[in-house]
């Protein structure tokens, strides 16, 4: 999770079994985006956010073909919490590697 995420989506994430790993709990909270892919991309984790400029360091990856993990974006005030927590969960208990691998994937789904 990156910094910009709500505690809520996070809490509502683990009380479904997800496991879940903030910036804060990593040690990363003050990672520029770039790094955070980086570490993303080491620890084998999608990373998700709501910062756009997420997107735009997604984007300049793929155009690149700079590996990354990948990235799930939902806009702070079109996606709920709820739905976030919902697609979140669908993704994790059923995307695979090659959905995820340097993609960029927008919630709502």
């Amino acid at each position: 999770m990156d910094h910009h995420v709500p505690r809520a989506i996070t809490d509502g994430l683990r009380a479904r079994g997800i496991d879940v790993l903030t910036t804060e709990v990593d040690g990363t909270k003050e990672y520029e985006d770039d790094a955070l892919l980086e570490r993303a991309l080491e620890l084998q984790r999608i990373l998700f956010t709501r910062d756009r400029d997420f997107l735009k360091e997604a984007s300049y990856r793929q155009r690149n073909g700079i590996e990354f993990f990948g990235v799930v974006y939902a806009h702070q005030l079109e996606v709920s919490i709820k739905e976030c927590i919902n697609d979140l969960e669908i993704i994790c208990s059923a995307a695979t590697m090659q959905d995820i691998l340097n993609n960029t994937i927008y919630l709502p789904l």
